[in-house]
Parts: structure tokens; sequence; C-alpha cells
């Protein structure tokens, strides 16, 4: 009896996973579990996700320069801009969004914690701002910001989308744009999405889009910043 209800449930299991591998669902169950090792990899492919340096690799793709080799030398949207056209900087600047988002949203769909989530979004920014695939030199982050907060809470996105339209159109200067948006970014989450490990995460890159924002800031002290074309 007892060996017929083993293979009965042996059979059971088989027939509802025939392929011996973990199912979406058990990896979700593992996730909200705190599974450690998922937890890891979550965050590890978060930074490799970050690492991607949309313009070095749209630049290499149109037969540009290396962006960190002309004009600002920042791999950035911006200087994409300046050194091949507004396509090669809308790729740019959709790639940078992008790759900040789908890590955080993959995670979502893994029913990841908050802290999960916000530590996957954290790796993706360092991951642009300290690429393993590209020497360990990045942008300043205003995009992949940008993606990793819409992901985390899309209403936050649309209130940095707002302010960041609403500063250029007014002063035409993108890196002011950005600074005042970034330095929004915590309040924006507090209003929106009150969630502690949410509003530490952009807290922190805030306070780093600043910092890599400091040559910027120098420029707009002294009048020198370049607007925007």
């Amino acid at each position: 009896m007892f060996l017929s209800a083993e293979l009965y449930r042996f059979a059971q299991t088989q027939t509802s996973n025939p392929t011996g591998f973990a199912s979406h669902g058990d990896l979700r169950k593992k996730v909200r579990d705190n599974s450690p090792m998922l937890s890891y990899v979550m965050i590890f492919a978060g930074y490799l996700a970050g690492s991607l340096s949309a313009a070095i690799i749209t630049c290499r793709l149109m037969g540009l320069d290396d962006p960190r080799t002309q004009g600002s030398g920042n791999p950035g949207a911006t200087n994409v801009l300046r050194v091949g056209g507004k396509k090669a900087a809308a790729i740019t600047l959709l790639g940078d969004v992008i790759k900040g988002m789908i890590p955080v949203v993959a995670a979502q769909m893994m029913s990841a914690p908050p802290l999960i989530l916000a530590l996957v979004a954290f790796a993706a920014f360092l991951g642009h701002l300290y690429p393993v695939f590209f020497g360990f030199r990045g942008g300043k982050g205003v995009a992949t910001a940008f993606g990793i907060l819409v992901a985390l809470a899309w209403p936050v996105g649309l209130a940095l989308l707002a302010t960041w339209l609403i500063m250029a159109k007014v002063f035409n200067i993108s890196s002011l744009a950005a600074l005042v948006a970034a330095c929004l970014s915590p309040l924006f989450m507090w209003l929106l999405a009150p969630q502690i490990e949410f509003i530490s995460v952009a807290a922190v890159v805030s306070i780093m889009l600043v910092w890599r924002h400091r040559s910027n800031i120098k420029f707009l002290f002294d009048g020198s910043e370049g607007k925007i074309r």
C-alpha cells in the first residue's frame, strides 16, 4: 500500500511537470520563499543587462566613432546626438531605458519581494555606470535610472518624464532637466509609491546621478553648459 501511494504521487508529479525541470510557478514560489540563489541570479542578471552600453553598441553597428572618444566622452544619448545625429541618439536612449526596465519587470514576474526588486533595479543602474563589458567606463545613468524607476512604479516614471520635459522646454538644457528630475525622484516615489525599499533606491540613485553630473553642475554655474539642439 505504501509503495502504491508513492508511485501514485510520482506519477502525478510527472503528469503535471513531465520535463522534470522547474516550472515558472515553481520558480515564482522559490522567489516568494526568499530563495537566496535565485535572488542573487536576478541581481547579477540585472547588472549584466545594465552593462550593455546602448551608446557604444549603437555607434559600432552604425559605423560611428566610439562616443567615449568623441564630444564629451560620455557614452550616453546626449553625446551620441552630438557625434552621430538624432537617429543614433534615439536608439541609444531607448536602449538605455529598456535595459533598465527588463530586469526589474522580469523580477516582478517572478514575484520577487520589494527588497529584491530594489536591488535588481540598483544593479542594472550600476551596470550602466560601471559596465563589465566595456572596461567599467559607462555613462551618467539618466536614461537607465528612468527605466528602473518607471519599472518599479510607472506613475513615478510619468512624473519624472513630465518634470524633464517642462524643465527642458523652459531652460533648453538637458543636464539641468535631468538633475531636477533626479532630485525629485525620491519625493515622487514617496508620494506615488510609498515603499521604503523603492524610496531608498530612488534616493541613492538620485545622489549618484548628481555626482556623475558634477562637471555639468560646474558648467551650469559658469554659464557654459551646452543647450539642447
